[in-house]
């Protein structure tokens, strides 16, 4: 029960977090697109990967959380379907608007003699429909996939239930249950290669162009403060952060296949590790973009002041009387 609880408290914080984070993006830019000018094609690869960010710590964290009060098995097969379905859904696309905006800075930043000069106009006019075209690609993989899957002609007398902890599912033989793994896989492992290479293309580009322009520098400005340090910090602290904790949820998953019976901590651990991304990523952002910071640091601020004006008019008049004499 203890390391239910344990469990529970982590996921509450670490959805506490994220939520507060994607969402801020959320409202940012929804609230441009009411009252202000057109978005740029960056933000919205910045907005889709936070509604995906926030898909997956909703449907991952809420059932945890859930779990740790003692509620276990309390959603039925179309409920369970349902959430298995969402979640993988929300983590490719996570994990395709990641790869996509790999390639849009990695296009984006490019020289003007490179051959990638040649799709920075085409890039920013397909950005719309490339997002849109992520979400349909998975909603409709992982419904074609996950239904096979539950397709009562492929599960055998070796067929085994998976108690995720909030519901069980029926699983194919070990060969068929690698199999979909595999398969499930395929489009991660090449996004993950892409955003490895482009990375390491991002920070060869503005290393080169940090030695080109470092003369015109002032003297006075540290490393930390030339805009290429941020950009490359920027870039490298997102992608290391992805790959990281991928690498690590892709042991445990592959374990999770091989294992006989499972078992609740290894299920809440894959959980909690899928999740770890969609949380730190929208802070990466943040302080990473000094825009988007500016807005942030009025947010605070303004949530600061009226915490502080609330705390000073609940005072009584006698409390306040007493303090000043």
């Amino acid at each position: 029960m203890f390391p239910e609880l344990m469990f529970g408290i982590l996921f509450f914080i670490q959805m506490g977090i994220g939520i507060f984070g994607n969402f801020f993006f959320l409202g940012l830019y929804s609230l441009t697109l009411l009252i202000g000018p057109k978005l740029k094609p960056v933000e919205y690869i910045f907005a889709h990967l936070a509604l995906a960010n926030s898909n997956v710590l909703l449907s991952k964290g809420i059932p945890q959380m859930i779990v740790s009060l003692g509620i276990k098995n309390f959603l039925n097969h179309i409920g369970c379907k349902f959430f298995v379905y969402l979640q993988n859904v929300a983590k490719s696309v996570s994990l395709s608007i990641t790869c996509l905006l790999s390639g849009f800075q990695v296009i984006t930043i490019s020289p003007s003699n490179s051959r990638w000069a040649e799709l920075k106009i085409q890039a920013q006019k397909y950005i719309i429909p490339a997002c849109f075209l992520c979400w349909c690609f998975f909603l409709l993989i992982n419904c074609i996939l996950l239904g096979t899957m539950h397709n009562s002609r492929y599960l055998t007398n070796n067929t085994k239930i998976w108690h995720l902890g909030y519901c069980s599912i029926l699983v194919p033989d070990s060969f068929s249950a690698a199999l979909f793994a595999i398969v499930f896989s395929i489009p991660d492992f090449m996004c993950v290669g892409f955003m490895i290479w482009s990375s390491a293309y991002l920070v060869f580009l503005l290393h080169r162009h940090h030695q080109r322009v470092k003369h015109i520098h002032s003297l006075h400005l540290s490393a930390r403060a030339f805009p290429e340090i941020r950009a490359t910090q920027a870039i490298l602290i997102l992608m290391s952060t992805y790959v990281s904790f991928y690498s690590i949820n892709s042991g445990l998953s592959f374990y999770f296949f091989k294992m006989e019976k499972l078992q609740p901590w290894l299920v809440a651990t894959l959980d909690l590790l899928a999740a770890c991304f969609p949380a730190i990523s929208p802070f990466v952002l943040i302080f990473c973009d000094s825009q988007v910071l500016k807005y942030w640091d009025v947010l605070w601020h303004r949530k600061c002041s009226c915490l502080l004006c609330h705390t000073f008019a609940s005072q009584t008049p006698s409390q306040h009387s007493s303090r000043t004499l």
